[in-house]
C-alpha cells in the first residue's frame, strides 16, 4: 500500500470523526450547550480532534520542509542566509531597543527586560516592512527601466 493510499485512509477517518461530532452538536442545538454544563464536554473533543488534526498538519511540514532542505544543498544555503538575516534584523532591533519599567493599567508591573523585548519585536517588524517595501520598489523599478 502506498503512501497515499494510507494518507486518503487517515483522511478518511478524520473526516468521519468530525462529522460525528459536528452531528451530536447539532442535534443537541445551541441553548442546550449553553445551558447545561455537561453537554459542554461534546466542544472539548471536536476542540481535540482540531488540535490532533493541526500537529498532525505541522509536524507534516516541517518533516517534508527538512527532508526537502536536506536533499538539496543549495535550498538549504539559501535557507540559513535567510535565517541568518532574519536573525541580523533581531539583533539590531534589539540593540537598538531601550526598556523601561512600566506599571501597566492592571497594577502588575512590567519590567525592562519585557519592555525591551517587546520594542525590540515592534523595531523588527518596522525594518522587516522597510525591507520588503524597499526590495519591491527597487525590482519593480528595475524591471520598469530594463523594458
Amino acid at each position: 500500500m502506498n503512501i497515499q493510499k494510507i494518507v486518503k485512509i487517515v483522511a478518511l477517518v478524520i473526516g468521519l470523526i468530525a462529522v460525528f461530532f459536528l452531528v451530536r452538536i447539532m442535534m443537541l442545538g445551541d441553548e442546550a450547550i449553553k445551558t447545561i454544563p455537561e453537554n459542554q464536554g461534546i466542544l472539548s473533543g471536536f476542540a481535540n480532534l482540531a488540535y490532533v488534526v493541526l500537529a498532525i498538519t505541522a509536524i507534516t511540514a516541517i518533516v517534508f520542509s527538512l527532508v526537502n532542505l536536506v536533499s538539496h544543498p543549495d535550498k538549504l544555503k539559501k535557507a540559513l542566509m535567510s535565517l541568518g538575516v532574519f536573525a541580523l534584523v533581531l539583533v539590531v532591533a534589539w540593540f537598538a531597543s531601550s526598556g523601561q519599567e512600566r506599571l501597566l493599567s492592571d497594577g502588575t508591573t512590567l519590567t525592562a527586560g519585557q519592555s525591551q523585548m517587546i520594542e525590540a519585536g515592534i523595531k523588527a517588524f518596522y525594518i522587516l516592512i522597510l525591507l520588503a517595501a524597499g526590495l519591491m520598489l527597487f525590482f519593480g523599478a528595475k524591471k520598469m527601466l530594463s523594458k
